[in-house]
């Protein structure tokens, strides 16, 4: 829905306050499609680089999402 759309984004823009490389991989993993290794090609980082950003943002975003749909 338009809500949770909403809300998904929100998450990603509190993300993208607390750290914008992370907010990054998200974009590219998540939205974009792409592999860790071409994540790591467009953002011009190493692969453990956006491994590590991408385990950290996961777990972030999940606890986002809960906490916007419990309100």
């Amino acid at each position: 829905t338009r809500e949770e759309a909403d809300d998904g984004w929100g998450s990603l823009e509190r993300l993208e306050a607390l750290s914008e490389r992370q907010a990054r991989v998200v974009e590219c993993r998540y939205f974009g499609g792409l592999t860790i290794d071409e994540t790591a090609d467009v953002l011009g980082v190493s692969p453990a680089t956006v491994k590590n950003d991408w385990a950290a943002a996961r777990p972030f975003l999940l606890r986002e999402l809960e906490r916007t749909a419990t309100q």
